[in-house]
């Protein structure tokens, strides 16, 4: 009686949940009526037609070792090479939003926030009523992270293994550390049902990756975790006096996820997710995210691996120092000295441009520079000629848009700006405005109907490379403001 009265508590508060999850009205009787779910019924009506229309890709990532973060000014990661391919096949903008909380993700999906969760998350039966999963990107199993002794070089391979958990049973009355709401958690209750034993979950976080949780099992700061096997082979590359041999659960497959009431989108997905998993180049990044360990190891141990440090480049302190005598946020400057030159200070182009700032030899005459390929030389030099750009547009009042001008000039020239300033002027559209009506123009200046024209000063322009480089150097600050702070 005394087994049966532990259990009286657990019994109730499940059959209210039950009675919870019926629509009002709806009867017990026979398990015909449909359990009524608020989680599906509170969310948005939004699916394909609405998204395509929009134009946007709205997409939430994790920021972590695998699946999007910065290396050397560039953004990686395997879901950010996934999500950029799908929105090129959809022909839809990419906006990426990261996760600040695991824990609500499915309330900002079916709100509408966004309409994609693209971070690996395992297929459960309880998750499924919440929400949708895609056809599987890769299948995986979930393993025990546990560290070695501090002195498991010096002693003997027996001693060793006596020191480790070889057996989930071993693990009954012990703690094991996870994210509450996770595939882990899920898998540590069945676990411990199982085994006929109490395993201790220790909840962590919810902000924290899984990469992070396996650094803290190498430094000591929790016993045990469980992660995917594969997310526990690269993230344990380079730590290794970590062991994580013991399987916990059988294969399971890793989706992305959608709202329930997108099932058209979650249609084209699964489509496409089917067509690419085909292909060479998804295993192509596959294989570079979850089993390059050197690659791993490499980005792990740089300075300019964003989950390390702070730091975009080897010259981050000289582009803060510049970008105050244009009162710029130095990640902006940052993300056109890459999108320049990717920080390479020997790079130069066809055409002769040189240096982080690609001077051209000209305008790097006229700048008193002696060498251009020496980094604070050419970021001098190039952040001069950027504050003499900035000032001509001193008359546009809005600062994004008098930014993303002086940019066009500094890629095309000051002079065809003001002919698509002129252009736009004479097709009744704001000159002082970039997107839709400044760059518009600028596309417009590649035909002779319009560069032909009695008041177009300097002619032709190949209006898709000022165009693109503007917009690709917003898009990359967008993400270094996600990675990098200010300061």
């Amino acid at each position: 009686m005394k087994i049966l009265n532990k259990y009286i508590p657990v019994l109730l508060a499940t059959l209210l949940l039950l009675l919870s999850c019926k629509k009002p009205g709806s009867s017990n009787m026979g398990g015909k009526d449909e359990a009524y779910n608020p989680f599906v019924a509170n969310s948005v009506d939004r699916d394909w037609d609405e998204i395509r229309e929009d134009g946007i890709l709205r997409a939430m990532v994790v920021y972590s070792s695998t699946s999007y973060f910065l290396y050397k000014g560039e953004p990686m990661g395997f879901e950010y090479e996934l999500l950029k391919r799908l929105a090129k096949e959809l022909d839809l903008e990419l906006e990426l939003i990261v996760s600040k909380d695991l824990d609500a993700e499915f309330e900002v999906l079916n709100r509408g926030d966004v309409d994609l969760i693209a971070h690996g998350m395992t297929v459960t039966k309880q998750r499924q009523w919440e929400v949708d999963f895609t056809e599987y990107l890769y299948l995986t199993k979930q393993v025990l992270v546990q560290k070695k002794p501090d002195n498991f070089l010096q002693i003997s391979w027996k001693e060793l293994e006596n020191s480790l958990i070889h057996d989930p049973i071993e693990l009954i009355n012990d703690t094991i550390s996870i994210r509450k709401n996770s595939a882990y958690y899920e898998r540590l209750q069945s676990l411990s049902n199982e085994i006929g034993g109490d395993i201790i979950i220790d909840s962590l976080d919810s902000s924290l990756s899984t990469g992070e949780i396996i650094h803290m099992v190498s430094d000591g700061k929790i016993k045990y975790t469980i992660a995917d096997e594969n997310l526990a082979r690269i993230n344990a590359s380079d730590r290794i006096n970590l062991d994580i041999s013991v399987p916990i659960s059988f294969s399971q497959r890793i989706s992305w996820v959608t709202r329930k009431k997108s099932p058209e989108f979650k249609k084209l997905l699964d489509s496409w997710i089917l067509s690419q998993r085909k292909t060479t180049d998804f295993n192509v990044i596959y294989n570079k995210y979850f089993k390059n360990k050197r690659t791993f190891k490499n980005r792990s141990k740089s300075d300019y691996y964003s989950l390390a440090n702070n730091q975009i480049s080897a010259y981050d302190k000289y582009i803060k120092s510049h970008a105050k005598k244009l009162d710029w946020d130095w990640r902006l400057l940052a993300s056109q000295v890459y999108q320049e030159s990717k920080f390479d200070p020997k790079a130069t182009s066809w055409t002769g441009a040189q240096g982080l700032m690609q001077l051209m030899p000209r305008t790097a005459e006229s700048l008193d520079v002696k060498d251009p390929t020496i980094p604070e030389e050419s970021l001098r030099a190039g952040t001069t000629y950027l504050k003499k750009l900035y000032d001509q547009f001193e008359h546009i009042p809005d600062s994004i848009n008098r930014i993303k001008l002086t940019m066009a000039a500094y890629n095309c020239g000051f002079g065809h700006i003001t002919d698509a300033q002129k252009l736009a002027e004479a097709n009744d559209l704001d000159p002082y405005t970039w997107h839709g009506n400044v760059d518009e123009m600028l596309l417009a200046l590649s035909y002779p109907s319009n560069y032909k024209k009695e008041y177009i000063k300097h002619g032709y322009v190949r209006g898709t490379e000022p165009v693109n480089y503007v917009n690709q150097i917003m898009d990359r600050y967008g993400q270094y403001k996600q990675f990098i702070a200010v300061d």
